[in-house]
């Protein structure tokens, strides 16, 4: 019998806004820059991933992340305008919601079985949406018996989020952002428009990118695993299918 190709691990409200989503771990990989990591989409369980980003019903599992881009409920196709996230949602979160909606994914219920899946393995929080709008303890088992993780999130100053400065990286999305989250003891992800941008002696950039020669993946790497990491800050330059449009921010 075929295994799985991926598996629920949380299936109910967020912790965002409470509207009903779920978080699927995909046990394999073909991801370059990651390389094959456990990789974990969050959605809502209730609408394709590209409905609820043009309708701004995507607040469910990204919360405030201004990379969303300008939604309306006025559009009936597409995706929100001027949107900057990087993950292409017609790929990997559409294929995932519309797999889940085939019934391929099973349930793995209770913490052994969830465990199992991250087991030896390095694992993504949030290859698509936002960790911190899952129940922490989902993430406790996943990473319970992993070999690593790395998280990014932009709930740092929701109260209702799972955030934890010891699993994810902050978010920011400017220098003075930034800053701001290194004085709370938080490390960061930031977006860059040029290696220039660094700042010296708090941020290095991202050994998995272009600008740094590609030297590792992620999997490999593991500097991106939050407070609990001894490092400094992450950079990267803009990338991705958005990046254009990060002009507008």
């Amino acid at each position: 019998m075929k295994k799985p190709t991926g598996y629920i691990i949380y299936e109910g409200p967020s912790l965002l806004d409470g509207k009903p989503i779920v978080a699927i771990a995909i046990v394999k990989s073909k991801n370059t820059k990651t390389a094959n990591m456990v990789q974990t989409y969050i959605l809502r369980s209730d609408l394709d991933p590209r409905e609820a980003n043009r309708t701004g019903e995507d607040y469910s599992i990204c919360g405030n992340c201004q990379h969303r881009g300008v939604s309306s409920i006025a559009l009936l196709t597409g995706l929100a305008k001027e949107r900057t996230c990087y993950v292409r949602i017609d790929q990997g979160p559409t294929i995932v919601y519309k797999s889940m909606l085939r019934g391929i994914y099973p349930v793995a219920a209770g913490h052994k079985a969830i465990a199992a899946i991250g087991e030896g393995r390095m694992v993504r929080i949030g290859t698509y949406g936002d960790g911190a709008a899952v129940p922490s303890y989902v993430w406790d088992s996943l990473l319970d018996q992993a070999k690593g993780h790395t998280a990014y999130t932009h709930q740092s100053g929701a109260m209702a989020s799972s955030y934890d400065a010891s699993r994810y990286m902050v978010s920011a999305d400017s220098e003075r952002a930034a800053r701001a989250a290194w004085n709370t003891g938080a490390r960061t992800f930031r977006v860059i428009w040029d290696t220039s941008d660094l700042v010296k002696n708090r941020e290095v950039l991202c050994p998995a990118s272009a600008e740094a020669g590609y030297r590792t993946t992620c999997d490999k790497c593991g500097l991106c695993g939050g407070a609990s990491v001894r490092a400094k800050s992450i950079a990267i330059v803009a990338h991705g299918s958005g990046a254009g449009n990060l002009a507008t921010l």
